[in-house]
């Protein structure tokens, strides 16, 4: 099977019922994802990826996302607390995140948003230590703070969306990070991103979509394109097996090689998965 270690099923672009989310589960399933991995991004979702990913049959992560921290409040950190302890015995629960650093955002960038990110950033690291978790982490033009902090508070997990130098890639291997891998590599100008998903060991990448966000190129369309009146794509699970047949062609592999060794590094990464699969 194939799986997408990161997807936002929950999100509104799907529809508020996640009729539109059934549906293209239902075709990704078709196409032979197994599983998707779902993460919640602020404690009001953090009951409906739980609720979603067991109507789907797929996997869960709980955490707090960078971008919202501008509105999160330190008693999220122990609401957060609180859903890990009690739903700690269910298997569909393999991760803390989505949590992270981003300094892309220019209003995240300032002394004050980098700071509180950092707080929320080792606070669930120490949570995912406590539960004995792996994390999801979102990392964008802050590979070496991730890092930073990751020494400083170990844990291993997979760095969602991976974009960074080679050796921010070899740093995150060395930490016992899987490196995510999705549709901005399907993207020619890529060039970087795409020798390293050439060239990195097979055994540190896993494949994900971060559907509805980071459509590959079949479905994306320029402001220009948009404005002509074409719609932008929709993206979802179900790319999940173009895109891995991207990856592995700029690996000069074969497919369903890189589907059993992506599949493999997923279980590695988020070892609760293990179960689900052989339950898939």
């Amino acid at each position: 099977m194939w799986i997408d270690t990161h997807c936002h099923l929950d999100a509104p672009e799907f529809g508020a019922d996640h009729a539109l989310a059934l549906s293209l589960r239902e075709r990704a399933a078709a196409l032979g994802v197994g599983l998707c991995v779902i993460p919640a991004v602020e404690r009001s979702n953090f009951d409906t990826v739980r609720r979603l990913a067991h109507r789907l049959g797929d996997a869960y992560a709980l955490g707090i996302h960078p971008l919202c921290v501008p509105r999160a409040q330190d008693t999220d950190l122990d609401a957060l607390d609180a859903m890990l302890t009690e739903h700690r015995d269910d298997p569909r629960l393999v991760a803390v995140g989505e949590i992270g650093l981003d300094f892309f955002v220019p209003a995240l960038c300032t002394p004050e948003m980098r700071e509180r990110q950092a707080y929320f950033y080792r606070a669930q690291l120490r949570l995912a230590r406590k539960h004995r978790l792996p994390v999801i982490v979102h990392v964008r033009r802050s590979a070496d703070q991730l890092l930073k902090h990751l020494r400083e508070l170990p844990v291993a997990g997979i760095a969602h969306a991976f974009n960074g130098s080679e050796q921010q890639a070899q740093a995150f291997v060395g930490l016992g990070f899987k490196l995510g891998f999705g549709g901005a590599c399907t993207f020619e100008p890529a060039r970087q991103l795409r020798r390293l998903a050439a060239e990195l060991p097979l055994d540190a990448l896993v494949l994900e979509t971060d559907a509805p966000d980071i459509p590959p190129h079949w479905l994306y369309a320029t402001a220009a394109q948009r404005a002509a009146g074409r719609a932008q794509g929709v993206n979802s699970p179900a790319e999940l097996p173009r895109i891995g047949g991207v990856v592995a062609e700029l690996r000069g592999m074969p497919v369903d090689a890189l589907m059993k060794a992506t599949t493999a590094n997923a279980l590695a990464a988020l070892p609760r998965l293990a179960a689900l699969a052989a339950a898939a």
